[in-house]
């Protein structure tokens, strides 16, 4: 986006006209070119701090608005297309550069350049009302149609020099490489001949020599490349035009609004500026409206919103923000843009013109930018607490050496924590995880291998339980089914009939038998009779 653009919302729409002037008279196409380029683009940029928060509102109307631009725009350069083909010189279409307000222009800045670079002190009032600031307005203004004057060269260049070489136009996009590199090949033949390395970079010279030497063109006539020759000459002197005139620019606004260049730039400070209207508009803004200023420049690129940035303007897209770490250049622009508010109200009232406050700011930034930059502290590694010096408790007796027994490493757990060298340890699997036995079952060989033998219940390490809660837990142990296992069976496995199911009541008529016969109830006690 080029300085023009960007100071078009300082101007009305007569001074658009007044600058076309000249390029009016000469005739009725220069006028509809700076209509479609230029003029189109000045309404588009005409917004004002207050315009950001009602958008949304005036939506559909500039849809409408821009949709009619785009059909005027279209119609004016198919025109402007045709009168092209047709001219003879590039100077019958492109006559800005011999225009008596280029001339007016070029001449006021040769003149404020010649002045004492202490100018900007002597200010007073208004900036809008310096003729200084005035002349810049106009001065990018005219850059615009520097711009387009250029693309109508280019287009006069490549309908005369496609006869020589047609396949040139899609290999060099660029108006001006494309320039340089017609006036470098000139009317040879042989193009291998010729050096364009410090015009284009090597891997397009490689293509451009290449297609040279297999293209179908012809060799121009005297009267085709002279007219060739001079709309190549004609683009450089605008180039060189528009360079003046950016470089004025962005000198000049030091004197305008010195603390602001300071802070941001002579280029951005200029983009800000004329997109709210103003160094008097941009010092009435609030800082939130500030960092988004430029952001439907940003955002409206014809280009994929997928890695686009949101509510981002011309801030963010400064080479400061640029040059730090995507993470930290929405809370810079934030910062920036606060700086940034005051320091177009500072430069309104004309406080500071040597720009000290802005450069004193900027240190600021920068300050903050690193402290941003910085890695996290790092965490301290804490020693380990001294351990408590309680003395050691060397109580002895029957107590003391129950309580020892009760967390003591019984054999089974020495066995399975111990390995023996060169002698492979069984394992067991239990839910999804596989436990080493170590050296338990290591004496035993065959399908018993790895088997342990139950613990042996340690009496001393029992609970004690008086003999009147043993007796009433026995009484109800026994009225109990408790006494019975769950495992017990009628089922009986014999060799001699296979299974055999038993009579649960066998074993007790056998009892009854016996006490009958001993202890019956028919008289006293008779033993009995030998045979």
């Amino acid at each position: 986006m080029s300085l023009a653009d960007d100071f078009l919302a300082d101007i009305d729409y007569e001074d658009v006209e007044s600058i076309t002037s000249s390029a009016q008279d000469s005739g009725a196409q220069q006028q509809d070119l700076y209509t479609s380029f230029g003029g189109a683009s000045s309404s588009n940029h005409n917004v004002g701090g207050g315009d950001l928060m009602d958008e949304d509102e005036d939506d559909e109307d500039g849809d409408l608005d821009m949709e009619a631009d785009m059909n005027e725009a279209d119609s004016a350069l198919e025109a402007m297309m045709r009168e092209v083909q047709s001219a003879k010189n590039a100077r019958d279409i492109a006559r800005l550069m011999d225009s008596a307000e280029m001339k007016g222009i070029l001449k006021d800045i040769a003149h404020f350049q010649s002045q004492s670079a202490s100018k900007g002190s002597n200010v007073s009032g208004m900036v809008e009302d310096d003729p200084e600031y005035q002349l810049i307005v106009k001065a990018n203004t005219i850059t615009v149609a520097i711009d387009n004057e250029i693309l109508v060269v280019h287009k006069f260049i490549r309908d005369h020099y496609e006869p020589k070489f047609p396949e040139l136009e899609t290999l060099v996009a660029n108006p001006m490489d494309y320039a340089r590199t017609v006036k470098r090949i000139a009317n040879q033949e042989d193009i291998t001949k010729v050096d364009l390395h410090d015009i284009l970079p090597s891997a397009t010279v490689m293509v451009v020599v290449v297609t040279g030497t297999t293209t179908e063109g012809r060799e121009l006539t005297e009267f085709e490349w002279k007219a060739c020759d001079e709309a190549c000459d004609l683009a450089f002197e605008l180039e060189k035009v528009k360079a003046t005139i950016i470089e004025y620019v962005e000198s000049r606004l030091t004197f305008i609004a010195p603390n602001l260049s300071a802070i941001i730039g002579t280029t951005t400070a200029a983009k800000l500026m004329g997109q709210a209207g103003g160094l008097t508009a941009l010092s009435k803004m609030p800082a939130c409206n500030v960092q988004v200023l430029g952001k439907d420049k940003a955002l409206n690129s014809a280009l994929s919103s997928a890695s686009q940035v949101k509510n981002v303007g011309y801030i963010y897209y400064s080479p400061f923000v640029l040059s730090l770490p995507s993470d930290i250049r929405k809370k810079a622009q934030k910062m920036i843009a606060a700086k940034i508010a005051l320091a177009a109200r500072i430069d309104r009232v004309h406080s500071f013109p040597d720009g000290s406050w802005g450069r004193k700011i900027r240190e600021e930034i920068e300050k903050k930018v690193e402290k941003f930059l910085e890695p996290p502290p790092q965490k301290n590694i804490k020693a380990l607490p001294a351990p408590l010096e309680a003395p050691k408790k060397r109580r002895g007796g029957r107590r003391a050496r129950k309580e020892k027994e009760l967390y003591a490493v019984s054999e089974m757990q020495k066995l399975k924590n111990r390995m023996e060298f060169g002698v492979e340890e069984q394992e067991v699997m239990g839910y999804g995880e596989s436990q080493g036995l170590g050296m338990l079952g290591q004496n035993s060989s065959g399908p018993g291998a790895g088997r342990i033998r139950a613990a042996q219940q340690n009496n001393r390490n029992r609970g004690k339980i008086s003999n009147r809660n043993a007796a009433r837990l026995a009484q109800y142990g026994s009225s109990s089914g408790l006494a019975t296992a769950g495992t017990a069976s009628s089922i009986a496995f014999t060799p001699v009939q296979g299974i055999e199911l038993i009579d649960p009541t066998a074993a007790a008529a056998k009892v009854k038998a016996a006490n009958e016969k001993y202890f019956g109830s028919g008289g006293f006690f008779k033993a009995p009779e030998k045979k």
